[in-house]
C-alpha cells in the first residue's frame, strides 16, 4: 500500500477503474467492511483520511476526534487498500479557499438544523477529492443518511461522472452502530448509548407489525432514550428529507442524541420492497469491535 499527501502522486499511482472511499480517519470494522466491499468493484482502491475542519461546527468536536495514522495504515493495508491519501489541509484548501459547495432543501431539517455549516464542510470537500483524485465511483455508508442523500445531489446536480455506492450500517454484536467517537464512551457510556438503538429496533418490529404513523415510531424511540440529551428523533422522507407523517415512501427513522457529552447519531431506514416498507437494520458484527478493546 503506498501514502500519499498529494492530489497529483495519487492519480499517478492508478490503474484501471478507480474507487474512493472518504474517512475521517480512525478505522474501526465498520470502515473496513466498506473497503472490501469496494475493493470487489474496483482496480485501484483510495482511501482518504482527512479530518476536515470545515465540516466541525463544534471547535471542541473537532479536537477530541480520535487520530492514529499509523493504525490506520496498519488497518487499511491488511484490508488490501492500495492507496491511503491523507492530506494536509493546506493540499485540500490551497490556503485561503474561497469557493464552497452548498446542497440546499435536503440539508433544512436534522443534521443541517443542529450542526450549522456542516453540509457545507462535508459537501465541499467530497466536492474537492472528487475533482482531486476523479474515482470512477465512491462509498458512503447508511449510517449518514442525511449525509447520503446530499452527496448524492450534490453529485448528480455538479454533474459528476461518478456513481454512488451505499453501504449498510455495521454494528457491535448488541447493536450499537460502529463509531470512531464510541472509543470516547466508557463502560458506562456505551450501556447507555445502546438506548438509540434499541428503540430504532423496536420501532422496526412495529413497522413489521403494520404501524405506519410517524408519531408512534418517533415516540417509542424516544421513550427508549429519554434520559439522553436528544437533538432529534424524526421520521423523515429518503426523497426530500424533510419530515413525513407517515410511513407512505422510502424513509430513514433517525436519531442525533449525545451519551456523556458524545454526540451519536443512528437510523433505520425504511426501503420500499413488494409495496410495504422494510426496515434495514444494518449488519451485526460476530465479535465486539476493536474500539471496545481499546484504553
Amino acid at each position: 500500500m503506498e501514502v500519499t499527501s498529494t492530489f497529483a502522486e495519487t492519480r499517478g499511482l492508478y490503474g484501471g477503474t478507480v474507487g474512493l472511499l472518504p474517512t475521517l480517519g480512525f478505522f474501526h470494522e465498520g470502515h473496513l467492511r466498506l473497503m472490501g466491499l469496494l475493493r470487489e468493484r474496483c482496480d485501484t482502491l483510495v482511501v482518504s483520511l482527512f479530518v476536515n475542519p470545515t465540516q466541525f461546527n463544534d471547535p471542541g468536536d473537532f479536537d477530541a476526534y480520535p487520530r492514529d495514522i499509523e493504525r490506520d495504515s496498519e488497518l487499511a493495508g491488511g484490508a488490501g487498500v492500495d492507496i491511503l491519501f491523507a492530506p494536509s489541509v493546506e493540499e485540500v484548501y490551497g490556503g485561503v479557499s474561497i469557493t464552497t459547495v452548498e446542497v440546499t432543501g435536503v440539508t433544512d431539517e436534522m443534521e443541517g438544523r443542529h450542526r450549522p455549516g456542516h453540509f457545507v464542510g462535508v459537501a465541499t470537500v467530497v466536492a474537492k477529492l472528487f475533482a482531486g483524485l476523479r474515482p470512477e465511483m465512491a462509498m458512503f455508508g447508511r449510517k449518514d443518511a442525511q449525509q447520503l442523500v446530499v452527496l448524492r445531489a450534490m453529485t448528480s446536480d455538479l454533474r459528476f461522472p461518478i456513481e454512488i455506492v451505499e453501504a449498510p450500517v455495521v454494528r457491535e454484536p448488541d447493536g450499537l452502530a460502529l463509531s470512531s467517537r464510541n472509543v470516547r464512551l466508557g463502560s458506562t457510556g456505551r450501556e447507555k448509548a445502546l438506548a438509540i438503538s434499541r428503540g430504532l429496533f423496536q420501532a422496526s418490529e412495529q413497522v413489521d407489525a403494520g404501524e405506519g404513523r410517524g408519531e408512534r415510531l418517533e415516540a417509542t424511540v424516544g421513550r427508549s432514550i429519554r434520559s439522553l440529551q436528544v437533538d432529534y428523533v424524526k421520521l423523515a422522507s429518503l426523497k426530500t428529507m424533510k419530515p413525513i407523517a407517515d410511513l407512505s415512501e422510502p424513509a430513514v427513522l433517525a436519531v442525533a442524541a449525545s451519551v456523556d457529552g458524545i454526540r451519536l447519531i443512528d437510523n433505520v431506514m425504511f426501503d420500499w420492497i413488494e409495496g410495504r416498507p422494510r426496515p434495514d437494520r444494518g449488519v451485526f458484527l460476530d465479535e465486539l469491535s476493536t474500539l471496545t478493546s481499546l484504553p
